[in-house]
Formats: structure tokens, C-alpha cells, sequence
């Protein structure tokens, strides 16, 4: 395996990874990820690269917060729809399947290629209830193969991913997954328009190569892209009681800084 395995956005897969693994060895972590803190270690790769990145202690504190809530909204639903499909789309190498089996499941794993490639190397392949998809999000082969499990209920997560794709590609991407999958649930993560303007300033002095393509500001905005497309809930960092982020709380109040990261819970048509 190569020193540096991933290239471009693939590569910011390391950074969440990083983040885990050192929030798992706090006395007062949020997370206790003993699979990351040993990827972290396997890796033959130069994680100072990571270091490098001006993250503040608040978006680190973040990142792991919408983990959480990820898992939250993924253990809600198999509780109501145990027999479901999941598909994770981005998945990189985190462990939600290892950690949300219900013993029931369809789970699918998808991401780029060489993330793929790079997941079954360290974690392993296939087992009967749980799959791997190598290739894009935006490729709709990977929904034409999953049409056997109709009618069982859907949910696809997406963490970290669609701020990469431009609007048009997520709108694209929204409808197929409505069209493909009616009553699906849908959650994912963005930022405010005016976070993706800053972040890519703050981040266009380091190796990162990559830059965040889509903002929105109200998952309203989405549901006016298609017919059957309702936003269910939605649910901001700043909404945390999390100790950690108590210096923060003042922003709570201004419209701009409430909006700037937010996880949406989407329901996609009609079962």
C-alpha cells in the first residue's frame, strides 16, 4: 500500500478518521472508536499532513457531534422499519455498520474506487447482509442494481459528501433517489452558502486540493426541487448542549452562524 493511498477528495476521508480516533483517546470523548484509534495506527500514512489543517477545537467537536446525530437518525429508523435497506453513501472507513446492526439490516457501504479498495484491504469484504459499492454517489447504476429489495423501506445516509457535489449534481442525485425509492428517508449534512465561501478561504493555503461546491440555507429550499420531496427535521451543532461548545452558544441568536452547519431529515415521495 502506498504512503500517501488516497488522493484529492477521497484523502479528506483521513481527516474525519483522524478526528475520531482522537477523540477517542480523551478522558471526557464523545466517542469511543477503538476501530479508528487502530486505523489511525495501521495506516502507513503521514497523519502530521492532518495536523496541518487549521481545524479549530470547535469544528472538531462538531465533525464528531454530526457522527452522532447521524447514527441517531439511522438507530430511529431501524427501530421503526428493522428489515430496511441502508445505503452509506461516502462511507470511507467508519464502522456505522458495526456499531447499528440490528441483526436485520440491508446495509450497503459506497465510495469512490480507490476508498473501496483501500476499506476491504483494512476492514474486510462482504457478508450476507452487508455490501460494498464501489463508485460514485452520482453514477445511478448502483440504484438500478438495489431494485430488488422494493418494497422495503430505504434510508440513505450521506456525511460529509454532497458540500463536494455543485447543487445541480445533488438536485440530480435527490430526484433519482425519490424516483428510485419511493417513501425513502434521506439524511444528510451542509453548509450555509456563507460557509462554503469561508471555509474554502480558510482552506485555500493548505495541501487540500479539493473545495465545497454547495451551500443551502433552509432545507425548504430542497423540497421546492421536486414533487413528494418534504423535509421531516433538521438540527444544528449549535443546538448541542455539549459542554465543549458552550462559548458558542451566543451565536445561537444570529441567523447567519445558527445556519452555518446543519444535519436534514428528508422523506423522498410516497411509499
Amino acid at each position: 500500500m502506498d504512503a500517501q493511498p488516497l488522493k484529492d477528495v477521497a484523502e479528506t476521508l483521513l481527516i474525519t478518521l483522524y478526528n475520531r480516533a482522537l477523540e477517542s483517546q480523551r478522558p471526557d470523548g464523545l466517542i469511543h472508536d477503538e476501530r479508528a484509534v487502530a486505523l489511525v495506527q495501521q495506516l502507513p500514512y503521514d497523519f502530521a499532513r492532518v495536523e496541518q489543517i487549521p481545524i479549530s477545537v470547535v469544528n472538531r467537536v462538531t465533525l464528531i457531534l454530526r457522527s452522532l446525530k447521524m447514527d441517531q437518525y439511522a438507530q430511529d429508523f431501524l427501530a421503526r422499519s428493522p428489515d430496511s435497506v441502508v445505503v452509506h453513501i461516502g462511507c470511507g472507513l467508519d464502522s456505522r455498520f458495526e456499531r447499528l446492526d440490528n441483526g436485520r439490516v440491508e446495509w450497503y457501504d459506497l465510495d469512490l474506487p480507490d476508498v473501496m479498495a483501500l476499506r476491504s484491504r483494512l476492514l474486510g469484504s462482504e457478508a450476507p447482509r452487508y455490501h460494498l459499492l464501489a463508485c460514485s454517489a452520482l453514477d445511478p447504476a448502483w440504484m438500478e442494481a438495489m431494485r430488488g429489495h422494493h418494497p422495503r423501506p430505504f434510508l440513505v445516509l450521506a456525511e460529509g459528501v454532497f458540500m463536494y457535489f455543485t447543487q445541480a449534481q445533488v438536485r440530480a442525485l435527490v430526484l433519482a433517489l425519490r424516483d428510485h425509492f419511493p417513501g425513502a428517508e434521506l439524511v444528510f449534512d451542509g453548509f450555509s452558502p456563507f460557509h462554503v465561501w469561508y471555509s474554502n478561504r480558510q482552506m485555500s493555503s493548505t495541501w487540500l486540493g479539493n473545495r465545497f461546491h454547495w451551500g443551502l440555507w433552509s432545507g425548504r429550499a430542497v423540497e421546492r426541487w421536486g414533487k413528494g420531496i418534504r423535509l421531516l427535521d433538521d438540527w444544528g451543532y449549535l443546538d448541542s448542549d455539549e459542554p465543549r461548545l458552550a462559548s458558542m452558544r451566543w451565536m445561537r441568536r444570529s441567523p447567519i452562524a445558527s445556519r452555518a452547519g446543519r444535519v436534514y431529515h428528508f422523506r423522498l415521495g410516497h411509499e
